[in-house]
């Protein structure tokens, strides 16, 4: 029978303490990290004895004894040395064994036990890393969609950093608001938009001030309650937003509850995005309404809606149109993006004229 050696000089009742200790405290399974030792080792042991031999080592979960065995195919006759043993030779370990099984050969190869010490080492701190890095990972992949509070660490060219306790996220420029200016130690709050696994199997978490959900999730009690629904959000970002909202209690006021008594709570979020106007309007299921609704502060006199291809024709009154089309045509163009429709503005001299060409184009084929 094999007489087992270990070959291991380090305490193992300590070992066996530390692995337990982790499996209660951080979640990680003592067999994986015995798994890892054992691979690791397999690995170190070839490295540092240059062997061709087929290794295996094993680490007894109780004690934390390791034992390193040469693995050879039993033969007649030896055509590989590294990988075979003769049957005679083979019987010596265990008188069970014939042509064709495998044997297994204890080492003892000299100074392993350091080795092996080191490497348990090693790959017990990896193992707390990963697993703390998976820990941070999963916590924030939770918080997706939601906002979270950090302070700049980095602002330099492009890109923001923020330290958001467990780790640092990155706000590039694409996600910040062209009017606002980032200092580092500023205190700023963010948009979780992704969180994905670097190279390293680090967290990587990117984060936006610009998205039009930035403003979805900005607090208004009722909303998170349920009883108020942002129905769209369109936003040009530290300029202009424009927010649709909807109760389906007749009782309640959307608009009066997000704007607040004397303007209190939609000013709140005003001063969080340092000045940004923003629309509170309500939706409605008639296109013609919401879309009258959406150009506010612009007046509207009347809109042609098609259904079929998602396109108004809104009149409003001349003194209302640069108001309704908005400085480089934001206003529109926000309305359009909230609404999902295509409009076209006109005033109501525009309209008219257009009518009576298209009456004289008329009468003219008619003639």
């Amino acid at each position: 029978m094999k007489k087992k050696v270990s070959v291991l000089a380090i305490d193992s009742t300590e070992l066996m303490m530390a692995l337990e200790e982790l499996e209660k405290d951080k979640g990680i399974k003592k067999e994986a990290i015995l798994e890892s030792i054992e691979t690791a080792l397999v690995t170190a042991y070839k490295r540092n004895f240059d062997s061709e031999e087929n290794v295996k080592v094993t680490m007894d979960g109780q004690t934390g004894e390791i034992h390193i065995y040469a693995v050879k195919d039993v033969v007649e006759e030896i055509e590989n040395p590294n990988t075979q043993i003769l049957l005679a030779d083979a019987k010596n370990i265990d008188s069970k064994l014939l042509v064709g099984d495998k044997a297994e050969i204890e080492l003892m190869p000299k100074n392993f036990g350091r080795i092996a010490a080191q490497t348990a080492k090693q790959i017990i701190v990896q193992k707390i890393r990963e697993e703390s890095r998976n820990l941070v990972f999963d916590e924030f992949n939770e918080r997706k969609g939601e906002i979270v509070s950090g302070i700049v660490q980095k602002a330099d060219g492009n890109i923001v950093v923020l330290d958001l306790g467990k780790l640092e996220a990155v706000m590039p420029a694409k996600e910040q608001i062209p009017t606002e200016h980032y200092h580092v130690n500023d205190k700023i709050r963010a948009y979780v938009m992704n969180v994905e696994k670097g190279l390293k199997g680090a967290p990587q978490v990117t984060v936006s001030r610009a998205c039009s959900d930035f403003v979805r999730k900005l607090e208004i009690p009722e909303i998170y309650e349920g009883v108020i629904e942002i129905k769209s959000v369109s936003r040009d970002a530290g300029n202009r937003s424009k927010v649709a909202v909807y109760s389906p209690n007749e009782n309640i006021d959307p608009v009066g509850s997000c704007v607040g008594q004397k303007g209190i709570r939609i000013q709140n979020i005003i001063n969080e995005l340092n000045g940004e106007k923003i629309d509170v309007i309500e939706w409605n299921a008639d296109p013609a309404i919401y879309i009258s609704a959406a150009l506010l502060p612009a007046q509207v006199m009347a809109v042609d809606a098609h259904e079929e291809e998602k396109f108004a024709q809104v009149i409003v009154p001349d003194d209302q149109l640069s108001l309704a089309i908005g400085k480089s045509g934001q206003n529109a163009r926000l309305a359009a993006r909230l609404t999902g429709w295509k409009i076209d503005i006109k005033s109501e001299t525009q309209f008219r004229e257009m009518l009576a060409k298209q009456q004289e184009e008329t009468e003219e084929v008619e003639e």
